[in-house]
């Protein structure tokens, strides 16, 4: 059995991490900490009767893996001690992903003190990385709307298939997001029958997607990103509008993202047809909610062949494929494991 132990099991992200790695059948979750080292239930309600309760981080012991669901620039103090007494490491949160130190630096305004720990760490996205993260001691867990973002365009990134200056993704955010923390533009009088728009230029993600696609490239990739916040709890969705360098068609784009992923078991195209009987188009595109609690991406395709313009809908759980359930993938692979195993559960409906 892997011995896990979550660095930080308070927030939302925390505890989505201990409550997969309590029904992963090849791990034993050894410990959960909090400041305050208290019961597990008055943070997670939803864990009331496991067999597990928080420690303070001082009185923590020696396991296999450990994820850290830590706000940024606390992983980079300790991550060090935990590698170097043998510890893998996956970080949850954003200290190892912006592989450049000084733009890491101007986004997240602190200064860095592991730089050398960011060239080793994988940006973890398994569908892209797998083979570095096989090897990986650190694993830069990706942000919610960087996978979303990334996995809806690395197969038109790829094949050099649009204009690589003319991307614009609108995000679109549950609060569970933003934390477990009270905020007023997530406090429900403020949120519920509203949409809260927030860092609508240079949001942090912004760097992740350019860093990935780029690399997908080899060449410089702008994507101009702008995000809110909706009144569901969990769930991204990411509205991407590229443009082609030739006239395409739909079914072409299938074809392209079809293949891509054609071995990949948590991300899915999402093709249904159109109601030719009706002007009410919903059918062929997927649902924030039906990805929630799970570890899938689910990407809709359409073309505006009038325009010349691709749109595609890129959907995930903001703490599920796009925070916690993907490190458990990532430990999956680090320990030689199947990527699906802990991780084989469906979206519930309704």
């Amino acid at each position: 059995m892997i011995k896990a132990g979550v660095y930080g099991g308070t927030g939302y992200m925390g505890g989505e991490a201990i409550r997969i790695l309590l029904e992963h059948p090849d791990v034993t979750l050894s410990w959960a900490t909090s400041r305050k080292a208290d019961n597990i239930s008055f943070s997670h309600p939803n864990l009331y009767g496991s067999a597990i309760d928080f420690i303070h981080p001082d009185d923590i012991t020696p396991c296999d893996i450990v994820f850290l669901a830590l706000p940024s620039g606390l992983p980079m103090e300790i991550v060090p001690d935990l590698i170097s007494s043998g510890h893998k490491v996956i970080d949850l949160g954003s200290d190892f992903r912006i592989k450049d130190p000084l733009v890491w630096e101007k986004i997240y305004n602190k200064t860095h003190i592991s730089p050398e720990l960011i060239k080793e760490a994988p940006y973890g996205i398994p569908e892209l990385r797998r083979e570095e993260i096989k090897g990986a001691r650190l694993i830069a867990n990706p942000g919610c709307f960087s996978s979303a973002a990334i996995l809806g365009l690395a197969p038109l990134i790829k094949n050099n298939f649009i204009d690589n200056e003319k991307i614009i993704i609108d995000g679109l955010s549950g609060t569970a997001g933003a934390g477990a923390m009270l905020h007023k533009s997530i406090h429900h009088p403020e949120i519920a029958n509203n949409i809260v728009p927030y860092n609508v230029t240079k949001h942090r993600h912004t760097y992740e997607i350019e860093q990935e696609l780029s690399l997908l490239n080899n060449n410089k990739v702008t994507v101009h990103f702008s995000s809110a916040y909706v009144p569901i709890v969990r769930g991204i969705l990411d509205i991407c509008h590229v443009f082609p360098k030739n006239r395409t068609s739909l079914e072409e784009l299938f074809s392209i993202y079809e293949s891509f992923y054609l071995n990949e078991k948590f991300v899915r195209i999402y093709r249904l047809p159109k109601d030719k009987n009706t002007s009410w188009q919903y059918k062929p595109y997927p649902w924030v909610s039906t990805v929630a609690g799970t570890n899938y991406c689910f990407i809709g395709l359409d073309y505006d062949d009038e325009r010349n313009r691709v749109v595609v809908y890129s959907v995930l759980d903001s703490i599920g494929k796009g925070g916690a359930h993907v490190g458990i993938q990532n430990m999956n692979i680090m320990f030689n494991l199947e990527e699906d195993t802990g991780l084989k559960r469906i979206g519930a409906h309704p």
